[in-house]
């Protein structure tokens, strides 16, 4: 059981300002490495950025907000709901960096084209089954691919996320 005072540092805006400041921590990462070695972001690495500043906008919108007891629940659930759907685009990105044979099979157009001519809900079930461009593997870390870290980073948001609904001021 955490101290009062680390309850205390948590169980307000702060803890809700760490969670913010994480999640657009691992975009800017993304970028900055993506500058760095000049890497251009495939359908799925987009998604899952997207699906980190959606729930670094949720922290972000607890800590302005400040909730109470059912407003932390409330909030835990768009964060935890969010950091499953960035889970289920990183674990289908690592599946299609391990099969690349299969995509390669199925393999369409590229991200720009799909959304220029396909309509939204068509455009995104294409980008879902992943391009040749999501299968390739171009930087890792400590041997991590960048969607095995981001599934990490998700992953331990929604544990954090949840630890801050259930945390007792």
């Amino acid at each position: 059981m955490p101290s009062q005072s680390l309850r205390n540092f948590f169980g307000g805006r702060t803890g809700y300002f760490i969670g913010f400041l994480a999640s657009f921590g691992f975009v800017v990462f993304g970028l900055f490495i993506q500058q760095k070695y000049n890497l251009e972001p495939c359908p799925l690495c987009i998604f899952q950025r997207i699906a980190f500043l959606v729930m670094g906008g949720f922290f972000l919108l607890s800590a302005l907000h400040n909730p109470g007891t059912s407003g932390r629940k409330l909030y835990g659930v768009l964060h935890l709901a969010t950091a499953i759907a960035g889970i289920g685009i990183a674990v289908r990105h690592i599946w299609i960096q391990a099969n690349p044979e299969k995509v390669m099979a199925e393999c369409g157009a590229g991200f720009d084209y799909i959304f220029e001519t396909f309509p939204l809900k068509r455009a995104l079930d294409l980008v879902f089954k992943g391009t040749g461009e999501c299968s390739s593997i171009d930087w890792t870390m400590f041997g991590l691919t960048i969607p095995q870290l981001s599934l990490i980073a998700f992953i331990g948001l929604a544990i954090y996320a949840v630890w801050l609904a259930f945390l007792k001021k």
